[in-house]
């Protein structure tokens, strides 16, 4: 069966919202993405909730779930954390 889509091969980056793609390397791409995270991280009010959320598995391991949860408190500080389980 032929595929209707073209897989990507390498991160695409825009340099100005709404501008177009342009191939980057890995290190370019998550060093942006890290920069991004902090921004938004750094515009947080103190009293404000996160302005990141964490969504895991509830078929993943309870060692998976336990490492998402710990990821999202420690390092995004955000205690929004969600599953699937409640469906």
């Amino acid at each position: 069966m032929p595929k209707s889509y073209v897989r990507l091969t390498q991160p695409l980056v825009r340099e100005t919202k709404g501008g177009e793609l342009r191939p980057a390397t890995w290190d370019e791409a998550l060093d942006r993405t890290v920069a991004a995270f902090r921004a938004a991280g750094a515009h947080r009010l103190p009293d404000a909730p996160a302005p990141f959320g964490v969504f895991s598995c509830s078929k993943a391991t309870n060692e998976v779930n336990f490492a998402a949860q710990k990821f999202s408190r420690t390092v995004l500080g955000s205690n929004n954390i969600d599953s699937c389980n409640r469906t």
